[in-house]
């Protein structure tokens, strides 16, 4: 029996996990986007088995439903999709870089009997849009779940199976935890390289070859400043709560740093140092929040 996917939004992850679910055996991926010229694309570059002009006929037969929409328009799909003729059993999910939003207005929809499971793919690429669309993009990245408390197992079991063909690390949080944990280690260091590059910005201005000198470390460090402004403004607005509770924990940190400094603390400066290294260097290797940007690429499929 053929299970029908609706993949709404054809940019860089929702064409990515177009291409990834086609592996997926008996199952067909219909895919929507607002833009007539990305639709096209999807067609010539064999996104999706099939493009919908349609979305509202399309999620009727529709088994699955993804938006690989940004959070803001996600929320505006979800109140149309409020008064979409659905499958009894359709399982919705999203792509959306915060939860809290998403799943507080899934609730509405929960209200009608629709099962909404938040979803979270925690891979990206220096590129951007439908053309930069790769069916292993997701592999062994972390994919994070976020459903109700109460959620029927059976239902997040099968969007489990389904996802399984993006070779992504499947892991559930809830909703709270989701945002506080991408705070920490994906939204607060953007804010941060922001700063960063700002600084060195004022102090070109007194010292005009700073940024000449701003090379490897400075470059490493702030590479993930040249993101995309509009994504971020999102994020960080929509997180903000998060955002706010890391800065006032940054700022006591620069304030320890800063007494150390100024008691001319050799041994306590060296473990400071000594302690992040270990950390640092504990870390897993993997591919998560943060895409590594470097200046050469290559596709090489396994």
């Amino acid at each position: 029996m053929t299970r029908n996917v609706l993949v709404i939004g054809l940019g860089l992850i929702g064409g990515s996990l177009a291409l990834a679910l086609q592996k997926s055996p008996q199952t067909k991926v219909v895919g929507y986007d607002i833009s007539e010229k990305t639709r096209e694309l999807a067609n010539t570059l064999n996104i999706v088995h099939e493009v919908s002009d349609d979305v509202e006929e399309a999620a009727k037969k529709a088994d699955f439903i993804f938006f690989g929409t940004p959070v803001n328009a996600t929320l505006q799909w979800m109140e149309e999709l409020k008064h979409w003729e659905l499958k009894k059993n359709v399982i919705i999910s999203d792509t959306g870089s915060t939860k809290g939003l998403i799943m507080k207005k899934a609730e509405e929809l929960r209200a009608q009997g629709i099962t909404f499971i938040g979803g979270h793919p925690m891979a990206g690429s220096h590129k951007s849009g439908i053309t930069a669309a790769k069916p292993y993009l997701f592999e062994n990245a972390y994919y994070i779940l976020t459903p109700f408390e109460d959620e029927d197992g059976n239902k997040i079991i099968a969007l489990q199976q389904l996802l399984k063909y993006t070779l992504a690390r499947l892991v559930k949080l809830n909703a709270e935890e989701h945002d506080h944990m991408t705070a920490v280690v994906s939204h607060f260091p953007h804010i941060v390289a922001a700063s960063l590059v700002h600084q060195l910005h004022e102090e070109n201005k007194k010292y005009p070859m700073t940024g000449m000198l701003a090379a490897g470390g400075f470059r490493d460090i702030t590479r993930i400043a040249s993101s995309n402004p509009m994504i971020w403004r999102d994020i960080t607005l929509q997180n903000r709560e998060e955002l706010i509770g890391q800065m006032d924990a940054w700022i006591d940190e620069m304030q320890r740093v800063k007494k150390i400094l100024m008691e001319n603390d050799d041994a306590s400066i060296e473990e400071y140092f000594k302690t992040a290294k270990d950390v640092r260097d504990a870390l897993p290797i993997s591919t998560g929040a943060f895409y590594t940007t470097y200046d050469l690429y290559v596709d090489i499929p396994d």
